[in-house]
């Protein structure tokens, strides 16, 4: 290698899959990703062990090729080289639930792998010719069938540049970019004067990409935290710190502020491309999302052009906005989510949804899959959220139910496929009769291998069968059985496997993860450093155990910019959402509040609720007493979120906010849903709000096994399973009131709980001061307050 020249890398598997691929999106192909499955691991490693003295497992290559104005480094891990009378061979494993005899050849992606480390291998030890291997291995029955083929090395040596050759103008592309890129970096600083504490937190942030380590921050609203996490991730792109920021996020509003950032950094023409990635089916051009050729003119021969069409549009755009990614796809008649995933393979900074990075079963194969890591930076937005997000993604049920429907609807088709149901029925229905309500099990390895025999049954059925509709079921079931198999590789400590008879008679059993740190490493491991960032990181304790694994992470804890005398805090002390509290009464009581915050100042607020029947009782009594004073419609207005809400009618909802109303406008909302967090109300368009009762969840299985676990591990599991993420959705709902320096606000916390000490060890530091009420007082508290900005002052409400 030229030590003097660029180094661009490459991994073989990336560099096939890319230059070598055709033809059309299927997604009738049951098994795309079956090799890469964690099963595959497994069997990888056991046939490795089987193979004797002879066989040298897991052997790093590397081949590195000098290109006009940079080195060319092609990476990889052969399976296996044996050493030979006759020769070296490599061997390439590939674990599959298809019967091996469909099997007539080896796929061609496959192939060209094993050839790639042929021809380092034979490059590196001066070889004639070497043997190439493919070992398909059925991942239930361990059936092998294998394919062999022996190559020169002048023909590999042709066959591998001509691969190159291919790939030679991306990768000249990569580096022409990157020194634009890094120069204009340069060029950029702090876009707006910083707030008290946001030099500081943005300090902290560079200083821990700096060390590649990991970095929470809890940060109040308004500090700025976007910007103050993006400038700092720019900066250390530009010094090689990283080569890509992954900003990720739980809701689609947080997701444009992150844009919005990064575009006023563009604004100081900083040259970076930006993508944000869309769901497929927000993104697909036609009525249905069906990805196959015969019903989507997209799906036919996308692989034939999306090359090209991407090459085009990174070469002429700095844009990767989604009408420039829409325009090209129509263009290119190229599908717009496989392209814009291939586009953000070219992208500096990716905005996207957590599920892109930590989701086993959806996360981005070419960044995140098996022997793939790079330089990345997590940003995680919002971290509250993942601990939730976590534990869905790395659980998984099956339901007995499903496996009966699938049984009567192939039992006169398939015999076969038939007889594999039955038998996992049978297990189902064996632990059905053993569970009264729920139960606690060791383990559910029978059932397991069951599961194991029934996939290649399903796969063989997907292929052969041409009806859609019940192609459509059986798919869904294999979707779904695939999940819990991949699940129960993982299970270790962190795991709790019940089974449950659920209230509508559905019988299920769940792997349930109850700790997704351990989880959640794998992938942050495969990138450099992490920032997680929120408003509402408290306890610090809590969230550091559930979304880290080590001892050595930062923790800061940003102060709030913002005068405590521009927000009053109300304990309400005379009311109670528990639900031996609950009466027409005590809804009356909560009603009458919210009259005494409409009335102290015309003003928009927000009132949030711990769940749409709480909300709706309040409601009935807030009407009444309107209806009862006479004031129904010249003095207060007022709006109701609705269970299922279309994006059109959110952004209805919250216009009401931006308009002018000559009294007050009361939100009625529910804690942890759309409006309680990640949208910016500033100044008068939201005054105050109302936070009836504590958040937290509702008594259910899951919340009662997360008590006990973490009672089992000495910690106050109550806290763990019902306090903290309650009080998470207080916070959130809180943090709407306060967004910049002119802000005034008021905030009630409407639940005599909230006088307790476990439930004030939650309040974040800048709530040390507040005042208690009743809802005979609270209206005096209020008017108060409101009358000190009276004098000369700025309300926070332009009239």
């Amino acid at each position: 290698m030229d030590k003097e020249q660029p180094l661009i890398r490459i991994s073989v598997r990336n560099l096939v899959e890319f230059v070598l691929r055709s033809g059309d999106i299927d997604n009738r192909a049951a098994g795309v990703d079956r090799d890469a499955m964690l099963l595959g691991g497994k069997i990888h490693r056991k046939l490795q062990r089987k193979m004797g003295a002879g066989y040298q497992a897991e052997v790093p290559l590397k081949h590195e090729v000098t290109c006009q104005g940079f080195t060319l480094s092609v990476e990889g891990r052969a399976d296996g080289v044996i050493q030979q009378k006759e020769g070296v061979v490599i061997d390439e494993i590939k674990g599959i639930f298809r019967d091996i005899n469909h099997l007539e050849e080896p796929v061609e992606v496959h192939l060209a792998q094993a050839k790639c480390y042929g021809y380092i291998y034979a490059y590196d030890h001066g070889l004639m010719e070497i043997g190439i291997q493919m070992t398909y291995c059925n991942l239930e029955t361990e059936e092998i069938k294998r394919f062999q083929s022996v190559y020169t090395f002048e023909t590999l040596k042709a066959w591998f540049f001509d691969v190159l050759g291919r790939y030679e103008k991306w990768a000249r592309y990569q580096l022409e970019w990157k020194k634009k890129r890094d120069g204009s970096i340069k060029q950029v600083v702090f876009p707006f004067a910083y707030r008290e504490g946001q030099k500081e937190l943005a300090s902290s942030v560079y200083r821990t990409l700096l060390r590649k380590k990991k970095l929470f921050i809890q940060a109040p609203t308004g500090v700025g935290k976007t910007i103050s996490t993006v400038f700092p991730a720019v900066k250390a792109v530009g010094e090689g710190l990283g080569e890509k920021i992954f900003y990720l996020t739980a809701k689609t509003i947080t997701r444009t502020v992150a844009w919005q950032a990064f575009e006023t950094l563009r604004e100081q023409c900083l040259r970076m491309k930006v993508i944000v990635l869309t769901a497929k089916d927000k993104i697909c051009f036609c009525e249905e999302t069906n990805c196959n050729p015969d019903a989507c003119p997209y799906a036919k021969g996308h692989y034939d052009r999306v090359n090209d069409a991407v090459y085009e549009l990174i070469t002429t755009s700095d844009e990767l906005n989604r009408e420039i990614l829409e325009e090209q796809a129509k263009k290119w008649r190229v599908c717009p989510h496989e392209m814009s995933l291939d586009v953000s393979e070219w992208a500096d900074a990716i905005i996207c949804d957590y599920n892109y990075v930590f989701d086993p079963n959806a996360h981005l194969r070419r960044f995140f899959g098996e022997g793939n890591k790079g330089e990345y930076l997590f940003l995680i937005d919002e971290a509250h959220n993942l601990v939730e997000r976590g534990r869905k993604m790395y659980s998984a049920e099956i339901y007995k139910e499903d496996f009966l429907k699938i049984k009567k609807l192939v039992k006169l088709r398939d015999e076969r496929l038939t007889e594999r149901l039955k038998d996992c029925n049978s297990q189902l229905l064996a632990l059905k009769r053993d569970c009264e309500g729920y139960q606690v099990l060791n383990s559910v390895s029978h059932v397991y291998l069951k599961l194991m025999s029934l996939m290649t049954e399903l796969e063989r059925f997907l292929e052969e069968c041409r009806e859609e509709e019940i192609r459509k079921e059986v798919l869904e079931l294999y979707f779904t059985v695939r999940r819990f198999l991949n699940i129960h590789d993982g299970l270790d400590e962190n795991y709790l496997i019940y089974s449950e008879l659920e209230d509508t008679g559905r019988f299920k059993v769940c792997l349930f993860c109850v700790n997704p740190a351990n989880c959640l490493k794998e992938y942050l491991d495969k990138g450099n450093s992490t920032v997680f960032f929120s408003a509402t990181l408290l306890p610090i304790h809590y969230y550091r155990q559930l979304l880290s694994t080590t001892k050595e992470d930062y923790a800061i804890y940003a102060q709030s910019p913002f005068e405590p005398k521009n927000r009053l805090l109300l304990l309400g002390m005379d009311v109670s959402t528990k639900y031996t509290r609950r009466s027409r009464q005590m809804y009356r009581r909560y009603a009458r509040y919210l009259l005494q915050v409409a009335y102290a100042k015309a003003g928009n607020y927000m009132a949030f609720f711990p769940s749409y029947q709480f909300m709706e009782e309040v409601y009935e009594e807030f009407l009444e007493l309107l209806k009862e004073e006479g004031k129904e419609a010249q003095e207060i207005e007022y709006v109701m979120q609705s269970r299922h809400m279309s994006e059109e009618a959110r952004e209805i909802f919250l216009e009401n906010f931006g308009e002018a109303h000559p009294n007050s406008f009361l939100g009625f909302c529910v804690m942890g849903g759309i409006f309680s967090e990640g949208i910016d109300l500033a100044q008068d368009k939201l005054i105050g709000a109302v936070i009836v009762g504590t958040g937290l969840p509702q008594v259910c299985r899951e919340r009662e096994l997360l008590k006990s676990y973490f009672d089992g591990l000495g910690y106050r599991g109550f806290d763990y399973a019902y306090l903290y993420p309650g009080m998470n959705k207080v916070l959130q709902s809180a943090g709407r009131v306060i967004r910049t320096d002119e802000d005034r606000g008021v905030i009630l916390l409407l639940d005599e709980r909230f006088s307790d000490g476990r439930y004030q060890e939650t309040f974040p530091r800048e709530w040390k001061e507040y005042g208690r009420c009743t809802v005979d007082h609270a209206a005096g508290q209020m008017k108060e307050f409101w009358e000190s900005f009276a004098v000369g002052q700025p309300t926070g409400r332009t009239e």
